[in-house]
């Protein structure tokens, strides 16, 4: 990591913790403390990172992440340890359909196995394993029919009446 990377990482942070109400310019350091304490990490590694002086692990970068309540995808990608292709948001392919898939569509377990790397050699054990914590077709049916009942209710009760 650059100094220039390191400088800019630690200013991210300290905005975070700083919006976060943490006091780390006390000359005292009872802010740094505080979060240190928080995240279950050692001060010194609060204070060397401040100081721009090293980055700090992985874990206590998993710590800070918790406690300043960010994702540790933007953690790692902000300290330049890995890049945002490297850990690639398994949710934004799956939110959007494939070019193959029909709009709307569900993936089936086979294309899920696909996507997630499952060997071919495992891919029917995979699908056998899943199943078994997914609802039935007459299960998801039913959670479907009152998930369009509360959607009714709280549509027909928003709707403004005539007076």
């Amino acid at each position: 990591m650059t100094n220039q990377g390191l400088d800019a990482f630690a200013a991210w942070v300290e905005d975070l913790m700083r919006e976060r109400g943490y006091d780390i310019d006390s000359p005292r350091g009872g802010g740094k403390s505080r979060i240190a304490d928080e995240a279950g990490v050692h001060r010194a590694a609060v204070t060397r990172l401040l100081q721009r002086q090293s980055m700090p692990d992985l874990e206590t970068t998993r710590r800070l992440a918790r406690v300043l309540g960010v994702p540790v995808r933007d953690m790692l990608i902000r300290s330049g340890r890995l890049t945002a292709e490297e850990l690639a948001d398994p949710h934004d392919y799956l939110a959007s359909p494939a070019p193959s898939a029909e709009f709307g569509r569900r993936p089936t377990l086979e294309e899920v196995a696909d996507l997630l790397g499952v060997p071919a050699d495992r891919r029917e054990m995979f699908v056998r394993v899943v199943e078994q914590f997914l609802p039935s077709e007459a299960e998801a049916g039913a959670t479907q029919a009152r998930e369009d009942r509360r959607v009714l209710v709280e549509t027909a009760a928003a709707a403004p009446t005539a007076d």
